[in-house]
């Protein structure tokens, strides 16, 4: 099967990052990390949703999760240093990022927003992000992904 190279494959590439692009079934029903896990076969917490929040101070950030959990908004201000943040309406995804639901990567977006990750991606080898289209995982070594997207590492949820 033939597999698309999507603006955040091409920008590893050019980066000279190593990566697979794995696929997977899209349910239209269920967009969850949780089903993109199950699908691959891979472990929920090597599975990471990215998310897009707007703090009271700095505007848009970034936060990239292992797919089970949620954002604890208040780690994620502190971390991005605003006092509070909400997540996004789901209407502004595509017109600020150029991404869809279920097809938001932390690599490529239209402008670069800063980006937090949080740090349980350094236990593991690799991890899966989305390559910026329903149906299509970036398999990819942490280290690499937070060179890519000028993330930093933090808490952005209780354990």
């Amino acid at each position: 099967m033939k597999i698309n190279k999507t603006n955040a494959a091409r920008l590893l590439d050019k980066a000279k990052i190593a990566y697979e692009l794995i696929p997977y079934e899209v349910d239209e029903n269920d967009l969850s990390a949780i089903h993109v896990a199950a699908n691959l076969g891979e472990n929920i917490e090597q599975v990471f949703k990215t998310l897009v929040l707007h703090g009271d101070k700095s505007g848009y950030f970034v936060c990239v999760i292992p797919g089970e959990h949620e954002v604890d908004l208040k780690l994620a201000a502190k971390a991005s240093g605003n006092k509070k943040c909400d997540l996004i309406p789901v209407k502004e995804l595509l017109p600020l990022t150029g991404y869809i639901r279920g097809g938001c990567s932390p690599i490529g977006m239209k402008k670069h927003f800063p980006t937090y990750i949080h740090d349980t991606c350094l236990h593991f080898p690799y991890i899966y992000v989305s390559a910026g289209v329903r149906g299509l995982q970036i398999k990819l070594a942490p280290d690499d992904l937070i060179r890519e997207s000028r993330a930093e590492i933090c808490r952005l949820f209780e354990e």
